[in-house]
């Protein structure tokens, strides 16, 4: 028997998986700082789009008051309501939490603007209302007779 200091060598397997092991530990939670910094990308692009799809909820709602202003204005025009036709603009601009910039009125046809600031920005619509475009008649074909 041989009788001498105790070594434990190492196998070179074992130590190529104790340093995989040892390197892993140095990443332990890597994949939490990743998903709360995703986390954190999605929250402030929320923040930062919010108020923009907001301005096209506003931009919508001021295309429809508009749209009502001019009808109000053509419908006075027209004489289905009494009164003057930009005065009706201006009643219906102001039901509709809207301002009435302009507004003209050419035979039946009325065409207007509204402004309304929302988010600090200006924003616009214009609208036209009244009676269709007269279109030209066209010339009737002429009848064919089939004498046979």
């Amino acid at each position: 028997m041989i009788v001498g200091p105790v070594t434990t060598a190492r196998h070179p397997v074992t130590a190529r998986v104790a340093g995989r092991t040892a390197g892993r530990a140095a990443d332990r939670g890597s994949g939490s700082v990743l998903a709360v910094a995703l986390l954190g990308a999605i929250v402030a692009l929320t923040v930062l789009l919010l108020p923009v799809l907001g301005l096209l909820v506003v931009a919508g709602q001021l295309r429809t008051a508009a749209d009502a202003t001019a009808l109000a204005a053509a419908d006075t025009a027209s004489g289905l309501l009494p009164g003057v036709p930009c005065e009706s603009a201006q009643r219906t601009a102001t039901l509709n939490a809207v301002e009435l910039s302009g507004c003209e009125v050419d035979g039946l046809i009325a065409t207007v603007t509204t402004t309304r600031v929302a988010a600090g920005f200006l924003l616009s619509a214009r609208a036209r209302a009244g009676p269709p475009p007269a279109e030209p008649a066209e010339p009737a074909e002429p009848a064919v007779v089939d004498s046979g």
